[in-house]
């Protein structure tokens, strides 16, 4: 049987490296893989998952993608992980927010083989909640406070509204190890650890609440849904809550870092998000109902807790 084509377009970020690096995990693998990447291509990623394909393609232009189409094919599956994803860079610049984190260069690629029968499992994102109640669900209304979580209500919309086959995942914070090829972004727990034991006392917000995410249970589901497209190719249209199952704020998951550590708590100084001046409304309460998830996938995704142990752990004693 022939392989089936998957094309993660913004392999070279984090959660694409995590999701190249699981695809390309499993054994006498039923897939081929290829990615795409803004800038330079990432060598050591490269060299790890040697059976990859990268490509150069420009998201707003859509410059690259008919490379992709002569020499990879029409993809069966197409994760899309490319955004502009720190909403201080949107609020200051809309316009490429916009441009990027709605996909319409490649919505339209896609709507160009002559069989829609391609899957598009595109990350969104908490931040299209308003972030006035706890546990949203998917059928609750979309009022972003920002301009990322805007572009992301847009993207949903044009997806929605201009694809076949879609599967919209909903991704609270992310949290795992650190890439194969590091990226420049700071990681939140290692963040915290590593502030942490310098000893400093250091502000966490107590008034925020998310529902973080263990990188592995995202490429996990990505590969659920992946698996269910290919065996079934019933028609998918989904929706779907991608967060952890628990509902913390920045002050509890340093409190959790500091048990995992044997850190003292006294380092932890609980302040109000409302007294920094981030540059960019932030919503205080989008933690996410992942009842949904869990009942489509049969899945359970990993407690806070054990996703911050497993973390520290993967990356040894500071």
């Amino acid at each position: 049987m022939s392989k089936k084509r998957v094309l993660v377009v913004g392999g070279s970020g984090y959660l694409g490296q995590h999701l190249l690096q699981g695809f390309s995990e499993i054994q006498c693998s039923p897939f081929d893989l290829a990615f795409t990447h803004h800038s330079t291509p990432p060598h050591p990623l490269i060299s790890a998952i040697p059976h990859s394909r990268a490509f150069h393609v420009n998201l707003q232009s859509g410059e690259g993608f008919q490379t992709i189409s002569h020499s990879f094919g029409q993809p069966h599956v197409v994760v899309n992980c490319a955004a502009i994803s720190v909403p201080r860079s949107c609020e200051m610049d809309p316009a490429a927010a916009m441009s990027i984190n709605v996909p319409s260069s490649l919505v339209k690629w896609l709507s160009s083989f002559d069989e829609s029968n391609t899957l598009l499992i595109h990350l969104s994102t908490d931040q299209v909640y308003e972030g006035v109640k706890s546990f949203y669900k998917e059928e609750d209304e979309t009022v972003p406070v920002n301009v990322y979580g805007k572009s992301k209500v847009a993207a949903e919309q044009f997806i929605s509204t201009n694809c076949p086959n879609y599967a919209i995942l909903r991704s609270s914070i992310i949290i795992g190890p650190q890439t194969i090829s590091p990226v420049p972004k700071s990681l939140p727990i290692q963040w915290i650890d590593g502030v942490l034991s310098k000893g400093d006392k250091t502000d966490f917000f107590y008034d925020e609440f998310r529902c973080p995410v263990y990188v592995k249970d995202v490429v996990f589901i990505i590969l659920a849904l992946t698996n269910r497209w290919i065996a079934e190719g019933k028609q998918m249209q989904l929706i779907l809550n991608a967060g952890g199952p628990d509902r913390v704020s920045r002050a509890q998951m340093a409190e959790a870092v500091a048990d995992v550590r044997g850190y003292s708590t006294t380092l932890i100084k609980p302040v109000s998000a409302s007294s920094v001046d981030r540059g960019v409304n932030s919503p205080a309460d989008i933690s996410m109902d992942i009842t949904k998830l869990i009942q489509t996938l049969d899945t359970s995704p990993t407690s806070f807790k054990e996703a911050v142990r497993l973390i520290l752990e993967s990356q040894g004693s500071s």
